[in-house]
């Protein structure tokens, strides 16, 4: 396995490594499993053009990109609100 060096700022790194000690883990297995946890942007349009199609097997449900839009706005303000700011 081979390293990699990052550079981030250090107020960021002392929070990893909190956090990584938290769960028992180092800073690099910390990452590591992070790393094996997140979604590309091209896995997440991958799962949800997958989601998309099995919505529109399971009940016809097909919303227009406009209607889409519509939704992902109205998620955004809803979440705007009960997010600490």
């Amino acid at each position: 396995m081979s390293d990699a060096n990052v550079r981030i700022p250090e107020e960021a790194k002392d929070r990893l490594a909190a956090i990584a000690a938290a769960e028992g883990l180092s800073l690099r297995a910390y990452l590591a499993r992070l790393a094996d946890t997140l979604l590309t942007p091209q896995e997440r349009a991958d799962r949800a053009a997958a989601a998309r199609a099995a919505l529109q097997e399971w009940n016809g449900y097909a919303p227009s990109k406009v209607e889409e839009q519509d939704l992902d706005s109205e998620l955004d303000r809803r979440l705007a609100r009960v997010q600490p700011r």
